[in-house]
């Protein structure tokens, strides 16, 4: 796989975006507190933006691949939807998650039908770095350096389109960078000039420091933004120093602080990852033209609980 995409021009991301429309909900853009606006990606069937790039590249892969089932490596989002896929094409799936991954995603995994296999983190960076899914009999699907499942997220900017033709920035949290990388390929395709912006956590700024230091960090991931705990891969840093805008990292305890809010305030449940755009518009980064991308709700409701009261 080379670092470039090629063919996502507008009629691709139409076509995209029209493929998956029978299998995906057209999530709704809301006003923001801070001013700007949330695209709610966490009400997916999955309650994360990942079900677009399953969808998508299991279509592209063709029936009777799928037939042999799916597999993923995941931190517990793109488990969920390579889960969920499965179960709706009828074919078996198996998932690979860090054994610190939440109970809440493990056993949404389960209860879609797909085994879920629990390595610890050196161990599941191991079977990333040796492609172990090579010898597997089950069709890969990498959780966000596929083309397929970049190209797939790509089918957000449509629907950010038609209820903002005004929007100026979008701001986007970041583990792999498949998500970002789809966003910003589909805006480069239908409205160039939207500036967008990256964000993680002070408790894992992966692509901020790798930048940087113009190479992988060495840094263990300290943050409740668990789904932006994915490793440096060297195919995404080309990717993302190229598309991306603007990087930030918001400060942990704000990361917290929104998650309480956009419960209280807002009346929208995120997890540390779906929070962090929100974190940094909050942190000033807010005007009318701009949207935070609010890319998943799958928290467990202890910690909401414990936000809720710090």
């Amino acid at each position: 796989m080379t670092a470039a995409i090629h063919g996502v021009d507008a009629a691709r991301v139409h076509e995209v975006a029209g493929l998956l429309a029978p299998h995906i909900r057209q999530t709704p853009l809301i006003p923001a507190p801070s001013g700007g606006f949330l695209k709610l990606e966490s009400l997916q069937p999955t309650g994360s933006f990942k079900v677009r790039g399953f969808f998508a590249a299991a279509h592209l892969i063709g029936r009777d691949q799928v037939a042999r089932g799916l597999l993923t490596v995941s931190a517990g989002n793109a488990a969920l939807a390579c889960a969920y896929v499965a179960r709706e094409l009828q074919v078996p799936c198996r998932v690979v998650m860090f054994d610190t991954a939440p109970a809440l995603k493990v056993n949404g995994v389960r209860a879609l039908g797909a085994d879920a296999v629990l390595m610890s983190r050196d161990h599941l960076l191991e079977w990333v770095a040796t492609r172990a899914w090579e010898r597997d009999p089950e069709v890969f699907i990498h959780p966000f350096a596929s083309e397929a499942v970049i190209t797939g997220h790509s089918s957000i900017v449509p629907e950010i389109l038609a209820d903002l033709p005004d929007v100026e920035r979008v701001i986007v949290p970041v583990g792999g960078g498949g998500l970002i990388c789809g966003i910003a390929l589909g805006f480069a395709a239908l409205k160039p000039g939207v500036r967008v912006v990256g964000v993680q956590s002070e408790g894992y700024p992966l692509w901020q420091r790798a930048f940087a230091v113009n190479g992988p960090p060495s840094l263990t991931p300290d943050t409740i933004a668990d789904g932006t705990s994915a490793p440096f891969d060297p195919v995404m840093f080309e990717r993302l120093g190229s598309l991306v805008h603007e990087w930030v990292a918001v400060p942990e305890a704000t990361v917290r602080r929104t998650v309480a809010s956009l419960a209280t305030d807002v009346k929208v449940v995120a997890e540390g990852a779906g929070a962090l755009a929100y974190a940094a518009m909050v942190d000033g980064r807010s005007s009318p033209g701009t949207v935070a991308i609010l890319s998943g709700g799958n928290l467990d409701g202890s910690r909401l609980a414990e936000l809720l009261t710090e």
